[in-house]
């Protein structure tokens, strides 16, 4: 019976309509199979933008804490400060966002007495800005706002183990919104006193906004009150509500009228307007966040921000994607109807007066690596290689100028890279806390510093950097101002840092490795060894990245860099989140940094070297804790100068000292180009204009047909496997009848 049901089987098999027909069906199955797309089937014909993150989803969305080019993907989509820059005009331009008009402050004396706008900065004694808030805009929907019949809040007195199962904001049945008033950056002026989170900014406004310095104080000790008898490392934290203590430099006169009173001249503040560091905060989504066990599954501003703005957080999957859908309470600001010369011709005003957002969601998915990140790009599947990075097309421009046949294809896909100059520059940063590069306790001991940043500036070959890493080129920096920064000499002829570089036939020319390495004698390390110890000179190179093979180059550029002058280097990589926790420690020697312009000042870049701005002090933005009593001074002056003679004899001054002092190796200004595919209208890459999530419009039928081109499935491989398939199935079906006539000792019978 088994081997009668064997032989017909097998003889079944041979049949070749049989085993024709199901290789058929195979070769259909892989090929229905052949999409190498990573996006759910369809999404590429839906109207929502898709772009990268690198390495890792952003650290802080809470308005008071962030303030890392990364976290600008969502800030600036979801929050609303007073001001705005105007998306298409050049030079920048403020214009009014949740605020209804761009005010000029009123200037007071000592007296209270008004001043006119025109009056000496030593005459002013406070600014006072009076800034209406426009009527009518609504909070995205969120729980925090949800009400019963009775006007209750929902969710705002929920008890230990009442949260259930419920992760995200999303996971909540009831949500609610309320209108914007004034009191919302009130709340969030005074928040900047907390000391529950990281504030970056509290030491600069803490010095301008009236009262804050001392309300930092009381906060501190209400907080402690507050946690008092309370396990200090527990997540949970009682709710400070900012609103039982006023502060007398921000208040609302009236439902729709804030009221900022700023200590002295300070033209520079109406760019701090325009940054979410000022955007509205409803106490509500505080309290909200502030009940039990919402801290530990990361419910907190830091993962689910809550704004105005045109878009909201609706996922935020920690180190994989982060989702922003179009804010149904949004109220449709209108597209700019004017721009630059050449706006019109490239289309870029033909959107004018409709509502935005045109696009429903932006989807950004976390990269690690740049090849696939690219290769994505590349077949259509991100629109926006980076949302908000402006430097990504620069890589693309290299690999056409390097190769006929790529620059062919790229033509041929549409891709345009646009290069420009941007305000932005990237260096190598010394601690100047750091007893070996920061100083010593006699004058002796700093001017060995001293000369040690400075042999190292030397050798730092940022010309030689462009040349190796064309992608990410730039012009080399001179000083830490961009061209474009009112104040910047950068580019102009005669100019140069005379501590690294020297004029040669007009030319700045970088000075040799031998100078280099006679500071290094007169530092007291000749060849990179202690003269009094004879111990070679090691030092630690902090770098914001993990050291991924795309970037293991560029690590080991730098350790070359200071192994000409015998300079060991122990480099310790780490990823964003651990580099800025290792710098608030101090814990830093050599670091890689750099800086976008927050706003079109100088100031916004010398800052960076302010005293009372130290990054291990004060949690401000000096990273390199550099400390200058002069140039302190001058920067104090600065702040209350307006563009002009004065203000540019100020600037060159502390330029001066910067390039004496080397507290940084002055890096580079890179070049600016995005990476943004031909089917995304309205895009207009700039630093500094961080909310064009907004003004996209999304082509994709477009996007749909091109990818289709671009992706098409490869048949010449499975028509060779299907033919090696066939192949062998005629091969075997012959061994099989040979066997079937086979007698027991292997005789071939006749058929």
């Amino acid at each position: 019976m088994n081997g009668r049901f064997r032989v017909t089987t097998m003889r079944a098999l041979g049949r070749p309509t049989v085993w024709v027909a199901g290789l058929a069906i195979a070769l259909l199955a892989m090929l229905g199979g052949c999409n190498n797309s990573p996006w759910p089937e369809g999404s590429e014909k839906q109207n929502v933008v898709r772009s990268a993150m690198i390495e890792n989803t952003p650290r802080h969305l809470d308005p008071t804490a962030s303030y890392w080019s990364n976290d600008t993907l969502v800030t600036y989509q979801v929050y609303e400060p007073p001001y705005g820059y105007h998306y298409l005009k050049r030079p920048f331009e403020l214009v009014p966002k949740s605020a209804a008009a761009v005010v000029k402050p009123i200037y007071l004396d000592k007296d209270g007495n008004k001043l006119p706008d025109d009056a000496p900065a030593e005459l002013v004694a406070e600014s006072v800005y009076d800034v209406p808030i426009k009527p009518g805009i609504k909070f995205a929907p969120h729980p925090a706002f949800a009400k019963d019949a009775q006007g209750k809040y929902l969710y705002h007195d929920m008890k230990p183990g009442e949260l259930g199962d419920r992760r995200t904001p999303m996971d909540f049945k009831e949500t609610g919104t309320r209108e914007l008033t004034a009191e919302d950056f009130v709340y969030a002026v005074k928040r900047h006193a907390t000391t529950r989170i990281t504030t970056p900014i509290y030491g600069i406004f803490s010095e301008y906004v009236l009262g804050l310095k001392d309300y930092g104080a009381l906060i501190k000790e209400e907080d402690k009150k507050l946690r008092e008898g309370m396990d200090p490392a527990s997540l949970d934290k009682p709710f400070l509500d900012f609103r039982k203590w006023p502060l007398i430099g921000a208040t609302a006169p009236e439902k729709h009228l804030l009221r900022l009173r700023i200590k002295g001249k300070y033209p520079q503040w109406k760019y701090w307007m325009q940054m979410t560091f000022m955007a509205p905060l409803p106490w509500e989504a505080d309290a909200f966040y502030a009940q039990p066990g919402m801290a530990e599954r990361g419910m907190t501003l830091d993962t689910w921000p809550v704004g105005t703005g045109p878009f909201m957080v609706t996922d935020f999957t920690k180190d994989r994607r982060i989702v922003m859908k179009r804010n149904p309470n949004y109220r449709g600001e209108p597209y700019p109807c004017e721009g630059a010369p050449g706006d019109k011709e490239k289309g870029l005003l033909d959107d004018c007066g409709k509502p935005t957002p045109f696009i429903d969601e932006i989807v950004a998915t976390v990269e690690r690596e740049a090849t696939p990140l690219r290769n994505k790009f590349r077949d259509g599947y991100y629109d926006l290689e980076v949302f908000e990075r402006t430097d990504t097309g620069n890589s693309y421009l290299v690999e056409m100028k390097d190769s006929d046949e790529v620059r062919e294809d790229y033509l041929k896909k549409g891709f345009d890279f646009p290069q420009s100059a941007d305000v932005n520059m990237y260096f190598l940063g010394f601690n100047m806390l750091d007893p070996v590069l920061g100083g010593g306790d006699t004058p002796e001991q700093r001017e060995r510093s001293r000369k040690l940043r400075q042999a190292i500036a030397i050798a730092v070959d940022w010309e030689e950097y462009s040349k190796i890493f064309p992608k990410k080129a730039g012009a080399t920096a001179m000083s830490p101002l961009p061209a474009g920064i009112p104040g910047s000499h950068e580019g102009t002829p005669g100019d140069f840092n005379p501590v690294t570089h020297k004029l040669v036939d007009g030319k700045a020319v970088r000075r040799s490795i031998e100078e280099a390495r006679q500071l290094m004698v007169e530092a007291g390390y000749p060849n990179g060894r202690d003269a009094k110890t004879g111990k070679p000179l090691i030092i630690a190179y902090d770098f914001y990245a993990v050291p991924t093979p795309e970037r293991k180059p560029e690590i080991d550029w730098v350790v070359r860099q200071f192994a000409k002058l015998d300079i060991q280097l122990d480099v310790r990589a780490t990823d964003n989140n651990q580099f800025q926790d290792k710098v608030r420690k101090g814990k830093h020697q050599v670091f890689w940094s750099g800086w976008n312009a927050d706003y079109p000042d100088a100031e916004n870049f010398l800052f960076l070297f302010y005293g009372p701005n130290a990054k291990s002090v004060s949690d401000g933005e000096n990273t390199s804790n550099y400390q200058n009593p002069e140039y302190d001074k001058l920067f104090e002056q600065l702040k209350s100068l307006d563009d002009g003679p004065e203000k540019q004899i100020v600037i060159d001054k502390m330029v001066a000292i910067l390039r004496r002092d080397a507290p940084l190796s002055f890096g580079f200004f890179p070049y600016a180009s995005a990476a943004v595919q031909s089917w995304v209208e309205n895009s207009k890459p700039a630093i500094l204009i961080r909310d064009h999530g907004r003004y996209l419009r999304l082509k994709p039928e477009e996007r749909a047909a091109k990818i289709a081109e671009w992706n098409k499935p490869l048949w010449w491989p499975l028509v060779l496997i299907g033919a090696v398939v066939l192949i062998g199935l005629v091969f075997a079906r012959k061994s099989l009848r040979r066997r079937e006539r086979m007698n027991a000792r292997g005789e071939v019978l006749a058929s």
